[in-house]
């Protein structure tokens, strides 16, 4: 499980004491960069593609054009460090309203601001919504007199683009880029609580963190094997109707969350036949259900065309190797052999901008 907590990183002025509620007030990092609108925007990708056949709602890669940008050293290491471990469930917490919104963030219409966009795992975020939310003693509370009392008639729940839209929230870049399901956890209207309410604000978020955090255990696990028993990696895990595949971990294991119910599971992997098994989900499941898959490999002949989505555009991570660069170039460490050379005519106008410089492109000077 991934706690992740990427905004209200800045300290208040103190003059502006803890009942200073600024909407965007703590959402800025050193930089002055919004880190939940810093993510690669993969829900517009989607949008985009949706009316192909096979278009894809798992696993895209991040855009090289997005390193090209602003990127936050905190949305760095939190991308690096969702990559290199197979998480499966996270919650985001932030301030503001007591409400739990879930993907997409980003309206599926780019003129609608606030237009229900369910994700292909709808009923699935809304089951890991409504766990913490009816858990929660007052976001379960039909009184109109509260704090997110105008959420109180969808039982403490939003869609995240039904409620306001925007893109590069971490929520939906966890959906499409990775195998974690990730919900947005409003935890209260005064963004900076005082000393004396903190004890109050666990003891209220105590039990539906811990509840949610069980929830993991629903769905299937299980490993995708060779004839010989060795795991096979990145073999994709899907589910019949839900256009979303998870991919197995380093030794072929996986975790797929699922309600209750009758699925049609498939592993496939390149180079291996297809398995196809139908499992029952019971309602009152209460440890993920076993399902282990044996694949036999194949012998491709030459002119047998199979169309695998690929690994290398996934597997590319800031493959201009900025970050690399600017700490080498903070620490007074040798740099590359490109910043030694003469710059090029042009290098003054990006200095000049106060932008960040396209190192790179000094690649062919």
């Amino acid at each position: 499980i991934a706690a992740a907590e990427v905004e209200d990183t800045n300290e208040q002025e103190h003059d502006e004491g803890h009942r200073y509620n600024g909407w965007t007030s703590g959402r800025a990092n050193a930089q002055n960069l919004d880190l939940n609108r810093n993510f690669p925007d993969l829900t517009s990708i989607v949008y985009s593609r949706r009316r192909s056949k096979a278009y894809r709602t798992d696993h895209i890669p991040i855009p090289d054009n997005y390193w090209f940008g602003k990127v936050a050293p905190e949305t760095y290491a939190v991308m690096k460090w969702i990559r290199s471990i197979p998480f499966v469930l996270s919650a985001s917490l932030h301030g503001g309203e007591l409400v739990v919104s879930y993907p997409y963030d980003f309206s599926r219409h780019p003129e609608e601001e606030k237009m229900f966009s369910p994700t292909p795992d709808e009923q699935v975020f809304k089951l890991l919504a409504r766990t913490y939310a009816d858990a929660h003693t007052v976001m379960s509370d039909n009184s109109t007199d509260r704090c997110g009392a105008s959420f109180a008639n969808k039982g403490g729940i939003v869609n995240g683009a039904l409620w306001y839209s925007f893109a590069g929230g971490m929520s939906d870049f966890n959906y499409l880029h990775t195998n974690c399901f990730e919900i947005t956890v409003e935890l209260g209207c005064d963004k900076f609580p005082s000393e004396d309410e903190l004890y109050q604000g666990w003891q209220q978020n105590k039990e539906p963190l811990l509840t949610y955090m069980e929830v993991v255990h629903r769905g299937i696990k299980g490993i995708v094997k060779d004839e010989t028993g060795k795991g096979i990696k990145g073999a994709r895990i899907s589910v019949r109707g839900i256009r979303h595949d998870i991919t197995t971990a380093e030794d072929g294991d996986y975790w797929r969350l699922l309600n209750s119910g009758i699925h049609i599971i498939t592993a496939t992997a390149p180079g291996y036949t297809k398995v196809m098994k139908k499992i029952n989900l019971p309602p009152r499941l209460q440890k993920p259900g076993r399902v282990d898959f044996v694949l036999q490999s194949i012998v491709q002949e030459p002119d047998m065309v199979v169309n695998y989505p690929t690994q290398d555009t996934y597997d590319r991570f800031d493959p201009y190797n900025q970050f690399e660069r600017y700490s080498q170039r903070e620490n007074g460490e040798p740099g590359q052999e490109e910043d030694r050379q003469e710059k090029p005519w042009w290098w003054s106008y990006f200095v000049m901008s106060g932008n960040m410089a396209p190192t790179w492109l000094l690649r062919n000077y």
